[in-house]
């Protein structure tokens, strides 16, 4: 589940800000905070990757193969992509990720990460990975260099994480309302009821009604 980062949610002791204004004003524990009181959802662990360190494991791994659905051109974003599968090394994939330069900007941008994670987890847990030593063990090293969990947990268990996750993964974003100019700047609204709903069936641990999907 994708929250976009400029969702308008309560900060605990804060106010009301974008969401991802909680990384910086507190932390990973405080953006831990405000994701569970504006979902209702327990957090039990996070994980957190910088830009370096996203690209260094794509490159590990020889590159991730995925299908570009239109054309990208973002100078800003060091991206010059043309629509079709291809190999992107971690440049690219660094550049395909963050681009907002697409018609429907940072909407375009969850679905472009959720289809890349997708495409990545396939990859980094696929037989050619993890028979060939020159492919696995770079990738175990670049990944335990650069990534950091909360106190309790271990990057093993975020491997076996991806091992469940490597098939039949559905993907998705917080139902969105609508858009408002405020005193924070630009910001996104959820869709309150349908919002609930789908946070409850998480909570409950049921299927997500289809209507209340965005596969993207």
């Amino acid at each position: 589940m994708s929250i976009p980062r400029d969702s308008y949610v309560s900060i605990p002791g804060e106010g009301k800000n974008k969401v991802n204004a909680a990384f910086a004003i507190g932390g990973p524990q405080l953006l831990v905070q405000t994701v569970e009181e504006a979902t209702g959802l327990r957090m039990d662990h996070y994980a957190e990757i910088g830009f370096g360190g996203f690209a260094g494991i794509v490159d590990a791994i020889g590159g991730v193969n995925l299908c570009v659905p239109y054309p990208i051109d973002d100078p800003l974003a060091g991206i010059n992509l043309q629509p079709g599968c291809q190999d992107l090394n971690g440049a690219q994939a660094l550049g395909f990720v963050r681009t907002r330069a697409t018609p429907m900007a940072d909407l375009d941008r969850m679905n472009n990460q959720r289809a890349f994670m997708s495409a990545l987890l396939a990859q980094s847990t696929s037989i050619g990975t993890l028979i060939n030593p020159f492919r696995l063990w770079p990738l175990v090293t670049k990944t335990a260099d650069t990534i950091q969990v909360d106190e309790g947990d271990h990057l093993w268990n975020l491997a076996g994480l991806g091992w469940a996750m490597r098939s039949d993964l559905v993907t998705t974003t917080v139902p969105v309302g609508g858009f408002e100019v405020l005193d924070v700047g630009d910001v996104l609204l959820w869709d309150r009821e349908r919002a609930s709903s789908f946070f409850e069936a998480l909570a409950e641990d049921r299927p997500v009604p289809p209507e209340l999907l965005t596969t993207g």
